[in-house]
This record gives C-alpha cells, sequence and structure tokens, in this order.
C-alpha cells in the first residue's frame, strides 16, 4: 500500500494503479483503508478526477469510523483536491477544513501545515488572493522535501492569478530546478506546466509553448493521459494570444473544450469555449451555442473566469444587435469584477487583479451612448483600479524592522557608491526586504467592503462643482475622448489620437529635465512652448470651457502632465484626482481641526535649510525637523493628524515599484509604505521633491500623492517633475503666504509666477 503512494509521488502512475489493483482484495481493515486514501492520490495525479472522487466517497465513510487519523486526513485531502480541481469550492473547502482539524486534533504537524496549503489552494482558486497568500505563509515552514515544493508551485500560481506572473516565474525556476535535482518527478510536470502559464502570462509565448510541450512530454512517459488537455488548453491560449484568428483554431478551440470538459476540468473547458466563442464572432459566426454552456460559470465560476464569460457573452449579444442585453452583461461583469478588487487592501496588488476586466471594462466605455453613460462607466472603470478608501496595514514589528533596515541600507549603499565601493550585496538585500514587505502587504485583507459599486452621480457631481468645470480624459483604444461638466450640463468631446498626446507629454518632461540644469536652454524652452501648444490645442481648445476653476481627472500618461503649462490654463485654478469621485469623496473630507504645521528639511539640498526658515516667518509656531532631527520616525510622528506638513527633500519616484517611491530623510528614505503606518492623515502636505507627483502606469494612480488622498489627505502639492532646489524657497514663501491667508491651495498655486525649474508642481485632490 505504501508503494502506491511511492509510485505515485515518483509520477509512474501507471504501476501506481497496477499495485493498487493487485494489493485490493487482499488487504482489509486500516490497511485496506491506507490502500485506498494512496489509489485516490495515485487516480488524481493521473488525472482521473471523477474516478478518485468516487472512490473517495465510497470510502470516506469507514474512514471516519475508524481509528487511524492519518489516512483519514490523506482521503479528506485527496477528495478535497479532487472537489477543487473540478470546481466544486464548497464541499472542497469543507472537506479540507475537516482534514485540517482532524490533524490538529492528533497533532499531526505536517498534516496540519499541508491542510493550511490546501485551503490556501481553495482560496487561491476562489480569487481571494490575499487569504490564499497569508494561509501559504502560514503552512510553507511547517513543510519540508517534496510538500514544501507543492506549497511553493501552488503559491506561484496564486501569484500568476494576483497578476504578478514575473514573480512567480521566479520562484518556479527555482523550484523547477529542485524538483529535477531532488527526483519529484510528478511534480515536474505539474511545475512545468505552471511555469509555461507564467510564460504566457509575462507574454514570452515561445517559452511558453517549449515548456507546455516539456510538461505534456513527462505526462505521457507517467501515463498522465488525464492530463494532457490542460497542456492543449495552455497552447490553445498562446495561439489566441499572439492573435492567431482563424478556422483552424476555432475548430481546436471547440475540441479542446470538449476534451477538458471529458476529463473533468470544468474552469478549462469554459475558458477554452469562451476563446471559441470569441474566435467565432471575429470570424461572423454565431457564438451563441458556444456560450449557452456557461450560465453555471457566469454565475458560479472563479471571478475571473466569470468576468470573461460575460465579456463574451456582452460581444455576442452586441453582434446580434441587442445593446440593451449587451450592457446588461457588461454591468454584470463589472459587479463580479468589483466584488473581486475589493478582496485586495493592496494598491498595487488591487490595480493587477482588475486587469483581467480590462476588455469587459474597455467595452463598457465604447457602448456608451452619451456624455453621462461615458462618464458613469469610466468612474466606475477608475473605482475598480483603485481602492477609494485606503487599507491601513496592522502595526507590524516585522513590517516595521524590514522598512527601518531598507532605510539603513539605503544609506550605506549610497555612501558606498559615492566612494567608489562596490555595493552588490547591499543592492541584492535591499532587493529581498522591499520583497518581503509587498509580500506583508499583498496578504491583506480590507476590514471592509468599500468598492464603489455605482457609477458617479451627475447631480451630486453637478452641485458640489457649482462654477468649477470637470473635465474627465477616457481612452477608448487610441481615440482620447473627455466628458466635460459644466453648469451640471455633461458634454462629450473626441480630441484625436492618445498616441500624440502621449508622446508630447514625454517631450514636456523632456524640455523639463533640461531646464533643471539651465533654465535658459533655448532648445529646451523651444520644445516645451510647441509640447504645450500642441497638447493646448488637441486638450483644451476644443471644450470651450470658460470655468475660473477647474477639476481635470487625466488618463495613462496625462497623469504626468503640470496641466498649468498649458496656454489656456495659466493663471487658472486647477486641481488634478484620479477620478470625480475621488474629488468629491476629497471635497467631503472635514478640514482638519489641528493647526499644527510641520516644516522638514531633508539632506542633501544647498537650499533646504533657507526654504524651512523662510516658511518658519510665516508660520511661527510650526515645528522643523532639520539636519539629524528629520529622521523618518520623527517626521512620521511629526506629520501624523497634522493640518499642514511642508517637505523640502530629495525625492525619487519609482517607475518600477511606485509604492517604493522615497523621500531622503536624514537616516535615509521614507516610502510610500511608511505613510500608510500613518494613523490620522495631514490635512495638506506639500512635497518640495522631485518627481513624487507621479504615479504608476494606468489609471490607479499608485504613488506618494495618490496613497495620501486615499489615506485622506484633502489636498497634495507636488511636483511630477524635477524641482529646482534654488528656485524653489522663495516661490515656497510666496505659496505659503496666500495659504496662510485663508486662499485654497488650487488658487495659490494658480496665482504666482513661476521659472521653468519650479513648473513641475501642480495641485492634487480637493484644490
Amino acid at each position: 500500500m505504501n508503494l502506491v503512494g511511492l509510485l505515485a509521488a515518483r509520477g509512474d502512475t501507471r504501476r501506481a494503479l497496477v499495485e493498487a489493483a493487485e494489493a485490493d482484495g487482499v488487504l482489509h481493515g486500516a490497511d485496506a483503508h491506507r490502500l485506498a486514501a494512496n489509489t485516490v492520490c495515485a487516480l488524481a495525479r493521473a488525472g482521473r478526477i471523477t474516478d478518485a472522487d468516487a472512490l473517495a466517497a465510497s470510502t470516506l465513510p469507514a474512514l471516519r469510523g475508524g481509528t487511524d487519523p492519518v489516512p483519514l486526513v490523506g482521503m479528506l485531502t485527496n477528495l478535497g483536491l479532487a472537489m477543487a480541481l473540478r470546481g466544486q469550492m464548497n464541499e472542497a473547502e469543507r472537506l479540507l477544513e475537516e482534514a485540517k482539524a482532524t490533524s490538529e486534533k492528533h497533532r499531526l504537524g505536517q498534516q496540519t501545515a499541508m491542510a493550511h496549503a490546501n485551503l490556501a489552494f481553495v482560496a487561491s482558486r476562489r480569487g481571494d488572493i490575499p487569504k490564499a497568500l497569508r494561509l501559504y505563509e502560514k503552512a510553507e515552514p511547517g513543510l519540508t522535501g517534496e510538500r514544501a515544493a507543492q506549497c511553493r508551485f501552488d503559491r506561484a500560481e496564486t501569484l500568476i492569478q494576483a497578476g504578478l506572473p514575473c514573480e512567480a516565474r521566479k520562484l518556479l525556476q527555482a523550484v523547477v530546478n529542485e524538483t529535477k535535482a531532488r527526483g519529484y518527478r510528478c511534480d515536474l510536470a505539474d511545475g512545468l506546466l505552471l511555469l509555461a502559464h507564467a510564460e504566457l502570462a509575462c507574454h514570452n509565448f515561445q517559452a511558453a509553448v517549449i515548456r507546455a510541450g516539456e510538461a505534456a512530454d513527462v505526462f505521457t512517459h507517467q501515463d498522465r493521459m488525464g492530463w494532457l488537455p490542460l497542456t492543449e488548453h495552455l497552447l490553445l491560449r498562446a495561439r489566441w494570444e499572439t492573435g492567431e484568428r482563424s478556422t483552424v483554431l476555432l475548430s481546436t478551440a471547440i475540441a479542446t473544450a470538449d476534451r477538458l470538459a471529458r476529463s473533468g476540468w470544468s474552469e478549462a473547458s469554459a475558458e477554452a469555449r469562451i476563446i471559441g466563442a470569441r474566435l467565432a464572432l471575429q470570424l461572423g459566426r454565431p457564438a451563441a451555442h458556444l456560450l449557452a454552456p456557461l450560465a453555471r460559470t457566469r454565475a458560479h465560476g472563479p471571478a475571473a473566469l466569470r468576468v470573461v464569460a460575460w465579456h463574451a457573452t456582452a460581444l455576442e449579444r452586441q453582434s446580434r444587435g441587442d445593446l440593451r442585453g449587451a450592457l446588461a452583461a457588461v454591468w454584470s461583469g463589472l459587479s463580479v469584477l468589483a466584488d473581486h478588487a475589493d478582496v485586495f487592501a493592496a494598491h498595487d496588488l488591487r490595480a493587477r487583479a482588475v486587469r483581467v476586466g480590462d476588455d469587459l471594462t474597455a467595452l463598457a466605455l465604447r457602448l456608451s451612448r452619451s456624455a453621462r453613460e461615458l462618464l458613469q462607466a469610466d468612474e466606475r472603470r477608475r473605482a475598480l483600479a483603485r481602492r477609494p478608501v485606503a487599507v491601513r496595514p496592522p502595526r507590524d514589528q516585522r513590517r516595521a524592522a524590514a522598512l527601518a533596515e531598507l532605510r539603513m541600507l539605503s544609506g550605506a549603499r549610497a555612501h558606498a557608491t559615492s566612494r567608489g565601493e562596490p555595493a552588490q550585496t547591499l543592492t541584492e538585500r535591499m532587493a529581498e526586504l522591499e520583497s518581503s514587505i509587498r509580500a506583508g502587504t499583498h496578504s491583506l485583507s480590507p476590514s471592509i467592503r468599500s468598492t464603489a459599486t455605482g457609477p458617479v452621480g451627475i447631480h451630486e457631481l453637478g452641485s458640489a462643482l457649482g462654477q468649477r468645470g470637470l473635465l474627465q480624459f477616457v481612452c477608448i483604444d487610441d481615440a482620447l475622448w473627455a466628458v466635460t461638466l459644466l453648469n451640471g450640463r455633461p458634454q462629450r468631446h473626441e480630441l484625436g489620437s492618445y498616441t500624440q498626446v502621449a508622446r508630447e507629454v514625454e517631450f514636456v518632461h523632456a524640455a523639463l529635465r533640461d531646464l533643471i540644469d539651465d533654465e535658459r536652454n533655448p532648445d529646451a524652452l523651444h520644445l516645451l512652448t510647441k509640447a504645450a501648444r500642441k497638447l493646448d490645442e488637441q486638450l483644451i481648445a476644443p471644450l470651450e470651457v470658460d470655468a475660473p476653476e477647474l477639476v481635470v481627472a487625466p488618463t495613462g500618461n496625462l497623469h504626468a502632465l503640470p496641466w498649468h503649462i498649458l496656454p489656456s490654463l495659466r493663471g487658472r485654478s486647477c486641481t488634478v484626482v484620479p477620478s470625480a469621485t475621488a474629488w468629491l469623496r476629497a471635497r467631503t473630507i472635514p478640514e482638519n481641526d489641528d493647526s499644527r504645521v510641520v516644516l522638514v528639511a531633508g539632506p542633501g539640498l544647498d537650499h533646504a535649510g533657507r526654504e524651512t526658515r523662510m516658511l518658519r516667518r510665516i508660520h511661527p509656531k510650526a515645528l522643523a525637523l532639520e539636519g539629524p532631527g528629520a529622521r523618518a520616525e520623527s517626521v512620521q510622528r511629526a506629520m501624523d493628524g497634522a493640518g499642514l506638513v511642508h517637505m523640502a527633500v530629495h525625492g525619487e519616484f519609482r517607475a518600477d515599484n511606485p509604492m517604493f517611491s522615497r523621500l531622503l530623510l536624514a537616516d535615509g528614505p521614507l516610502t510610500v509604505h511608511d505613510l500608510e503606518d500613518l494613523s490620522a492623515p495631514p490635512g495638506t502636505v506639500v512635497l518640495s521633491a522631485c518627481d513624487v507627483g507621479r504615479a504608476g502606469a494606468g489609471d490607479a494612480v499608485i504613488g506618494m500623492v495618490g496613497v495620501l488622498l486615499a489615506l485622506g489627505t484633502r489636498t497634495v502639492v507636488a511636483s511630477a517633475a524635477p524641482v529646482r532646489d534654488a528656485a524653489s524657497p522663495p516661490f515656497m514663501a510666496a505659496l505659503h503666504a496666500r495659504l496662510a491667508s485663508g486662499v485654497s491651495p488650487a488658487r495659490a498655486l494658480a496665482g504666482l509666477p513661476r521659472s521653468p525649474g519650479l513648473l513641475g508642481l501642480t495641485c492634487f485632490g480637493a484644490g
């Protein structure tokens, strides 16, 4: 009986099942129960999920009545995993919870850890990625050998589902190498198939096909023929992703879906059927018959699969001219996506996870027939990518220690680099710390559900705007649109190519970088003037907006545009926001009762000290943190709940990881993650620092400004470009003088002339 389990683990499922058949009828009592548990494992590994299910169900009552917990736990585990693979998540979770309880009762340490890992697998398949990551973290220390490798494979699959395929690929490559070295042959095939999925998600199509072929060879060698349809599914997806649209691929999709269904792989079958339906539609063929079997998937499948199923349904209805039905399908899919998004507390993980709905949200925009509908659809899209209220991580000594060590190592690396000394070891350790901090954040779940599930109310928004004008920019394919809301009246405007606009924004930034070194650089000034004029002509002139104050919700690269450089907007009060809903929320946050003013001067800037001295004349009671006193812990403590915070520091935007964008203090960088630890957000923040007004790609607005606004700061003044240190003190003194006299930040900023080295400064939030 133990030989059956050993052979299955080594990948020789054919011999395992032969040995099981020979032993069946010879063994009795507890030995027969152990044999059944191992046989179920062998059947599942062979891909015979239905047979494994039937044997487990017939044996389980006797095991529950027996005295040996080990085969009972094994049977519950194998049956639970079989149920999960068939998409029966409730039953799977019930069985695996029983396995965990039995293991804990009998103090079976490794089995308890494995139960946590298996429950993580179910949570991942359900789309609850943070819960899955927490359970994997809890399970892995209690596992060794092959079971530890299996746990890491499952964790990698979760990372792929979370939109982190490159992290998953790195983990999978390491574990696949380990399984080869240790002879875990059965797990090797599973790992190669997962690695193929990771390569596909990273758009490494050729590598994905190669890995899938390797997995198929191993499955065939091990006589695990029930798993071969999963490699066909991967190859089908790769052909679809590379743009193949042929009748041959349509036939392949239908045949693959049928084979997957016969083998018990219901979710993969549904995905293949969806690809087939979309192919049929693009080839001008009917697709309703392909989508008809997916009714249960749309209602009860994993969130990501339900979203793409609703998208395909909407496309099919649109192809028949059923616009109302298409819109109903779109909104049903968006509701599923909203529930899925609300699982994630981490800003970056949420933004990645909802990318599965990009095609659906794009269709929602295309189907919008009026300015009102377009604004509602775009607000819904933005709410999915961006949690309206930030979730603060719990106080965690390990997280705090990691952030403190990161600060220390950052300083050490800067010192080593300045002396020409090697810093590779420091860089590697910093990367490890960043990965650890991110992983901890990714496993957070929100304590409350906060996704805005309904579209923004036009009447409410119009009332709040008053005499202000809203400019919300929307990208549909490469076409850029704007929705304006003036005096309660929404209008939509087509503005031309988004690609052309994005190119001009890049020219603006190139010019601003050159002007930092020489504010009189004629070539840079000419480039800036030309790009600003072109952007003004394309973005603002067609809108004919005469409102004295503007609220601007950009999209894509427009988030990085200093809007006041456009000729039509010079001298006009303008605040930039992640969305109209975000502006409404910022406006409704009560004014901060705390009158404390905090001034911070960071190291390495010739004029930061002069800047804070000038500001102390305006705010004589301000708390000033300079020199050694401007340490991260002191600055965080002072910022907490303050009315006004001004920081004259070196800033750095991390395009590769915006949550690690930073402000340099005496003991090292203060990152966005550090800001999440504030108990109460400051009311207004002025960041006299380079580039920290920038945000990550997309419309989630992940970065220093975006997180401060999500935490509840009403208004942030920051620069999306480099800041000229020498020009900053007198300008900031003039800005604060206006703020102290009661002028709003947006109006105060608009009313001040500025030199080229300060053109990146922008007002964000309530204004």
